[in-house]
């Protein structure tokens, strides 16, 4: 899972069947500062949210197993909507040396 915030939609009319209704959004991934973190990347969401919205991402086979009815053809869900969070200065130090 990933931290992202909702930057744009994507509207298609003609989509693969089992992903009727479902919005897609682009979503821009995040470090816990603020700062973009990736590529942004287009994703399925049935939870409501909107643009400049804080997101919580799924990727992967773990998005698909959502759907416990069929198989849908998405990469990346929306599971959760961040009201706030909260990450300790030693925690986020760590998180930085083990990427290096």
């Amino acid at each position: 899972m990933f931290y992202g915030k909702v930057i744009g939609s994507v509207w298609a009319t003609q989509k693969e069947t089992g992903m009727d209704n479902l919005k897609l959004l682009v979503i821009q991934p995040m470090d816990f500062n603020g700062n973009e973190a990736g590529t942004p990347i287009i994703a399925a969401d049935r939870i409501g949210a909107g643009v400049g919205e804080r997101v919580i991402v799924s990727r992967g086979s773990p998005a698909r197993t959502l759907f416990t009815d069929k198989m849908v053809p998405i990469d990346a869900m929306i599971v959760g909507i961040v009201d706030s969070f909260e990450v300790t200065k030693e925690a986020e130090e760590e998180a930085w040396k083990s990427r290096r």
